[in-house]
């Protein structure tokens, strides 16, 4: 071969490369490739300038064979599928490459092993919200460095039974040789002595590596945990001398107060009153059972929340009125702050027993392989609407049910509905916004395209006071209409239009349109938009979803306002994972509420008593720092019902909506016959019925071009009967059966609004109108 002498192959950290050469066909013969093994992985380049973005081939050591052919040739085989045939440079380069493979083949079956026995119990994705952002930070990290040191403990341990093994072999040699006289078969016996002890040799310096790597790491470890516990330590200490320090100072204005010494409001501590000095001791104990401390938001939040003095908490009536001046606060908002996460008229106190007993398992999910990047190599960077795709990677409901699934926590707008405070009531609404969400943290699947014209009906009045209508009202771009209404007093309306891009490595889907909530008692009319929902890991590693961006509910009717910030998940951040932030301020802007929790989990509020301008934050800009109350709940994840991750990760309500309803209409996602067969495991029957009705829409949708264009007396080659918008996205020549777009008058919004008919049509069960898209 006129091939360079291969260069020897280096390990570096759980990783070895080097070149080898490959068999390829028998008119190339061996061929020089640049093989990686990394976390059980063999895989080869053509140049290591590929490695970046181009892999030739890789096979899975955990299911395959390794063996050795002569003194230079070995040949690594998953079973048939996949075959190959290698040859190193010299034959202590193969002994290299050989132990190299048996020690990751049986790392990767020890770990295949484990993932078998632990199941989802200890997913990948980014961890949970907790109680402490730093503390949980702290735990990941000290979990992690563990599992690290425990898997150099069992490389050890491969490495011992690799050298026993390889030693009894050499020992076994070498009392051969003792018995051998000199013949023709000594040089082969001696040559098979050295070979065995080269292998032991590699082996016993693979162990070395291994001791080597772990005595290192520890001892970093140990210096960064010993770093980190003196700057908590330092931390801590400051802490304590501030607080000591705004002690002091409390206490001389305290004095100051007493002694008539007049201070300027903004010097001056709105908390403090008139109280006699005998009173100064019962004020004290009380400091000691009330006072609570919030941790500091960092810079995602833009603003900081300290407590609030504990006489808020005390004050009596009259001192109240005399507070307000200073405070802003009336006297009926604090009377509200009892109702508020205590509602004592809640609608769970008044829940009716359920008409029927609804369903509460789905067949499981089954498991089927597919081999995503053949289906999304040649996807990026379009949309994803318009990319056909199999079943495997949906859920069994369509996006109308997915609509309909923000209903899941309606008792929040039952609360909202009854409160007597406009801001009291944003607070309910904006905790609604961020519950949607918490839905979607594990369902990976994509729901069905909606077909044009199909509906979906959620009729939930005898049982929660509630029915809500989704209608599909355009396919290109796709958009569905959906409305609530409640008997108790609140109507939800929107209308949803997703824009999704596929970036290769992630999946950003952007809804465009808005929602709207009214409630009748209060004529209060607000409106708000969803955030970026982000699908990574999409091509190699564990599904995980991100929510980001900024949400802004607005109060049409007293331009109230609450601006929600959804942190984005960063592996260098400290803070709590799916943290949403935000504040709810008045139309002067002054905050009255501070809303803090997570997206997956629960919401809570701290009504503010006092805020001004803090130091700069991390980049310059300054931060405003609220004095607030003790956080109380607003709302908080319902957990989900047992088997859930053999059932889509589905919620209590998200396993009903397929179930069967009689009565619906003709064009409901329960009767699409697709979505039907996917539930029920016949994923290959349901991707056969999935095609023909998407080629039955094409063709609809080509008739209803052609009636448009005959309607026109357009020629031909003339317009395709389709309007186009003002962005240039064409757009479906449709009406909607049940919606009718319309300027809202309050907010000013085009938008589908439901025109009235369907209940009516149910009841009658006059279908008539209904296309047929089945």
């Amino acid at each position: 071969m006129s091939e360079p002498k291969a260069l020897t192959p280096t390990p570096a950290g759980d990783t070895y490369k080097g070149w080898l050469f490959k068999w390829t066909n028998y008119i190339k013969g061996y061929q020089r490739r640049w093989f990686v093994l990394s976390n059980g992985l063999l895989s080869y380049y053509r140049t290591q300038a590929e490695m970046g973005h181009t892999c030739r081939g890789t096979i899975n050591l955990a299911t395959a064979n390794i063996a050795v052919e002569d003194s230079c040739n070995f040949v690594i085989s998953n079973g048939g599928a996949q075959t190959y045939h290698l040859k190193a440079s010299s034959e202590v380069e193969r002994q290299r490459w050989i132990t190299a493979l048996e020690l990751a083949k049986a790392k990767a079956v020890r770990n295949q092993a484990e993932s078998d026995d632990s199941g989802d119990e200890c997913p990948t994705s980014p961890p949970t919200s907790g109680q402490g952002g730093g503390a949980r930070n702290s735990n990941s990290e000290v979990q992690s460095t563990l599992r690290t040191l425990g898997s150099k403990v069992e490389d050890l341990s491969t490495c011992n039974d690799l050298i026993a093994k390889h030693g009894s072999a050499l020992q076994r040699s070498l009392s051969e040789l003792e018995g051998v006289r000199l013949g023709g078969d000594t040089d082969g016996k001696i040559r098979q002595v050295t070979e065995r002890a080269t292998l032991f040799r590699i082996t016993s310096n693979a162990m070395i590596n291994a001791c080597r790597d772990f005595l290192s790491l520890a001892q970093a470890h140990s210096k960064r945990w010993q770093k980190a516990l003196h700057s908590e330590r330092d931390q801590r200490i400051r802490l304590e001398e501030t607080l000591e320090q705004l002690a002091k100072q409390h206490n001389h204005l305290e004095r100051a107060f007493r002694g008539a010494t007049v201070l300027p409001l903004s010097q001056s501590n709105p908390a403090l009153d008139s109280k006699s000095s005998g009173s100064v001791k019962g004020d004290a104990s009380d400091e000691d059972d009330e006072n609570e401390f919030f941790d500091a938001m960092e810079d995602p939040a833009g603003f900081i929340t300290v407590p609030a003095d504990p006489k808020y908490h005390r004050r009596s009536g009259s001192n109240v009125s005399g507070l307000s001046t200073e405070t802003g606060i009336d006297d009926q908002s604090l009377c509200d702050e009892q109702s508020l996460g205590s509602n004592p008229e809640s609608p769970q106190s008044l829940e009716v027993e359920p008409v029927r007993k609804r369903r509460t398992k789905i067949p499981d999910k089954p498991n089927y392989s597919l081999n995503l990047w053949s289906i999304m190599k040649n996807c990026i960077g379009k949309e994803l609407s318009k990319i056909p795709m199999p079943v495997n990677f949906n859920e069994p409901i369509s996006m109308l049910q997915r609509l309909s699934e923000d209903l899941e926590y309606y008792e929040l707008l039952d609360k909202a509905a009854k409160c007597q405070s406009s801001l009291e009531q944003l607070c309910y609404v904006a905790a609604f916004t961020v519950s949607s969400y918490s839905t979607t943290v594990h369902r990976t699947g994509k729901p069905f395209n909606p077909l044009l014209g199909e509906t979906y009906e959620l009729d939930r009045l005898r049982e929660s006071g509630y029915r809500s209508l989704c209608e599909q009202v355009s396919h290109h771009p796709p958009a569905a209409a959906h409305h609530a209404i409640s008997e108790r007093g609140w109507t939800l309306r929107q209308e949803i239009s997703l824009a999704s891009k596929f970036r290769g490595k992630y999946l950003s889907i952007m809804p465009l349109g808005s929602i709207q909530c009214m409630f009748e008692k209060s004529n209060n009319h607000y409106s708000w938009k969803k955030v970026t929902t982000t699908v990574h890991n999409i091509i190699v590693g564990k599904l995980w979803i991100d929510q980001s961006g900024e949400i802004d509910v607005v109060n049409h009717q007293t331009g109230d306002r609450c601006h929600l910030k959804f942190a984005p998940y960063s592996y260098f951040s400290r803070d709590v994972a799916r943290k949403v932030t935000g504040v709810v301020a008045d139309k002067e802007g002054k905050a009255h509420y501070v809303l803090s929790g997570t997206w997956d989990e629960k919401m809570e509020f701290s009504r503010v008593m006092q805020s001004n301008k803090g130091e700069n934050g991390t980049e310059g800009k300054q931060k405003t720092v609220y004095q607030t109350l003790k956080a109380k709940e607003l709302w908080k994840k319902n957990p989900l019902p047992e088997g859930a991750e053999t059932m889509y990760y589905f919620s209590s309500l998200a396993l009903t909506l397929n179930e069967p309803e009689e009565g619906v209409a003709p064009t409901d996602s329960r009767r699409r016959p697709d979505q039907q067969l996917m539930e029920a495991g016949r994923w290959d029957e349901a991707n056969a019925e999935k095609q023909r009705l998407e080629e039955k829409q094409r063709s609809v949708r080509r008739e209803r071009e052609r009636e448009a264009q005959q309607a026109a007396n357009l020629p031909e080659e003339g317009a395709e009967g389709v309007e186009v918008a003002e962005d240039g996205v064409h757009q479906d020549n449709y009406e909607a059966l049940w919606f009718e777009r319309t300027e809202d008058a309050v907010t000013g919004e085009s938008m589908h609004v439901y025109k009235g008919g369907y209940w009516e049509a149910k009841d009658h069960g006059s279908w008539d109108v209904c296309p047929d898209i089945y």
